[in-house]
C-alpha cells in the first residue's frame, strides 16, 4: 500500500485514511498508524481537507516542510523501532523516552538523524550507513 515509487499514490494513501478516518470506516492497522500520525499534526489537517493539494510541491531552500516526507519519516523510524533494525535502535529510543518524556519530541529528534543519514547518503551516492546512524542516536541520549 505504501511502498511505491509514484509521488501521487503514496500521497493519496494520506488522503484517504483522513478520508476513512473521519467518516468511521474501519481503518487496517497501518491506516490507523498514519491515522495518528496525522493526528499529531494540526498543522497538516488543512491540507487533507483539500483534495487539490495532492499536487503540492515543497522547497526546503523555501523554508517549506514537506508534510508527506515528515509523516513518512514517522512511519520509517516506527518501522525500524518495531522491527529493531538497525539493531539497537529500540533501547535508544527506550532511553531517550526516559529522558525526554515526551514521545513525539523524541520522535522528531530520532527523524532528524534519519534524515540525515538518508540526505548524506544520498549526496555521497552510497547507501546509508547504519552505523554513523546509531552513533547520531546515541549522541541524542547524552
Amino acid at each position: 500500500m505504501m511502498f511505491g515509487q509514484n509521488r501521487q499514490e503514496i500521497r493519496q494513501v494520506y488522503f484517504d485514511v483522513w478520508a476513512k478516518s473521519h467518516s468511521g470506516q474501519p481503518l487496517s492497522e497501518l491506516e490507523k498508524h498514519i491515522a495518528h500520525i496525522i493526528e499529531l499534526h494540526p498543522e497538516y489537517h488543512l491540507l487533507f481537507n483539500q483534495p487539490e493539494n495532492i499536487h503540492q510541491d515543497y522547497f526546503v531552500e523555501a523554508g517549506d516542510t514537506n508534510p508527506f516526507l515528515h509523516m513518512g519519516l514517522h512511519l520509517a523510524l516506527h518501522e525500524q523501532i518495531q522491527t529493531d533494525r538497525p539493531s539497537g535502535i529500540r533501547e535508544i529510543y527506550r532511553q531517550l523516552l526516559v529522558i525526554k518524556q515526551d514521545q513525539h519530541h523524541c520522535d522528531h529528534l530520532m527523524m532528524d538523524c534519519l534524515a540525515e543519514s538518508i540526505w548524506q547518503a544520498q549526496r555521497d551516492g552510497i547507501p546509508p550507513s547504519e552505523e554513523t546512524y546509531l552513533n547520531a542516536l546515541k549522541q541524542l541520549l547524552s
